[in-house]
């Protein structure tokens, strides 16, 4: 059982902390993969964290369950978490997220989509991201494109 389902069954739906990981995978043309998640919204690949794992292991691992790919090389962005990353999601859970940013042009293996979270994959140019890209994975490319720049 993924540890937050294990804390949710104690809690409830109040506010709980989850940490996790997400990875901005840059390709050639300077474009970012951008994952169409079953709720119609796009994202970043990633999620979070079990017992015993690493920001890294995190990264890792999600995206090579929801894209088949193998990320290495993995740069840190930064760390996002406070009062501006609560969410209380559909079903009334709420949260608080602590999510580990890595960018990366280092990617092997065959794309392959897992449909249980995702609806699609694809390279988009950073800078023309789709309107149904949420805020929070909008912030964390525009740091990253403001990164680059220095």
């Amino acid at each position: 059982m993924e540890y937050y389902k294990y804390l949710r069954q104690y809690v409830g739906q109040r506010p709980i902390i989850l940490p996790g990981s997400v990875v901005i995978i840059i390709n050639e043309q300077n474009e970012v993969l951008l994952q169409k998640r079953n709720d119609g919204y796009w994202g970043l690949p990633g999620g979070l964290m079990d017992l015993g794992e690493s920001f890294e292991e995190v990264a890792k691992r999600e995206v090579f369950e929801e894209t088949g790919l193998v990320v290495e090389n993995l740069n840190l962005l930064n760390v996002f978490s406070g009062s501006e990353y609560y969410f209380k999601i559909s079903n009334g859970d709420e949260l608080y997220s602590v999510t580990a940013v890595y960018y990366t042009n280092e990617v092997s293996g065959d794309m392959k989509i897992d449909y249980s979270e995702s609806e699609k994959m694809q390279y988009v140019s950073i800078y023309n991201l789709p309107i149904e890209l949420t805020d929070e994975y909008r912030g964390y490319i525009e740091q990253y494109i403001d990164c680059e720049k220095i």
